[in-house]
């Protein structure tokens, strides 16, 4: 539910940029509906609709979400205000490596590593399993935010939005996919744990 509910915002985004430009009347202002800068709009109304949402109801946004927001209006308040999209083409690029400072920093300020905070509520492996991941976590989002840079500038503003929309969640998607069976053994090892019924007293000699 809640990746659903981040995705939304570039959803709309995705939509609105489909639509053929055209002047619509709200309330007496004329507005443009469609294009990349009604896009950019949209995008940034709805995230801060759907991050304002999300901590209504949870009185916090975990650090993920937050950096998220933040890159949203650092790079859709200038493109929608000097009407340029290269400081849009920064997001995902941006995000991402400001992620990869997050799991980098995380083995320095605390004893667990990013992604063992993420995932370590649910698998019980081994602090050298945790960290290795959490060093390809890092190496997947520097490489990532490169390919997002390169995508941005380098092609067409079709293939752009499409690669920013559908190809970042495949890439992601297929990334987490296989760290599945690596993680798999311990998934196993700790619901074998739980299921073992816990120390009774009449056994205690």
């Amino acid at each position: 539910m809640k990746q659903f509910l981040d995705y939304i915002p570039l959803v709309v985004f995705f939509i609105v940029w489909t639509l053929d430009e055209r002047i619509i009347n709200i309330a007496g202002f004329d507005y443009t509906l469609g294009g990349i800068y009604s896009a950019a709009e949209f995008l940034l109304v709805t995230s801060m609709l759907v991050y304002g949402g999300i901590f209504l109801a949870q009185r916090r946004l975990d650090r993920f979400q937050f950096i998220t927001l933040i890159v949203v209006v650092l790079a859709c308040l200038p493109t929608i205000y000097f009407r340029n999209t290269d400081f849009l083409k920064w997001k995902a690029p941006l995000a991402n490596w400001v992620f990869a400072a997050v799991f980098l920093g995380s083995r320095f300020v605390s004893e667990k590593s990013a992604i063992e905070h993420m995932l370590g509520h649910a698998v019980e492996a081994p602090r050298e399993i945790w960290n290795t991941l959490n060093t390809v976590w890092i190496l997947f989002f520097t490489v990532l935010g490169a390919v997002n840079l390169a995508v941005a500038f380098l092609l067409s503003e079709a293939m752009w939005i499409n690669f920013k929309v559908w190809g970042n969640l495949i890439i992601t998607f297929v990334f987490v996919f296989a760290q599945m069976p690596y993680l798999s053994r311990y998934i196993e090892v700790a619901e074998q744990e739980s299921a073992e019924p816990p120390p009774s007293s009449d056994n205690t000699p």
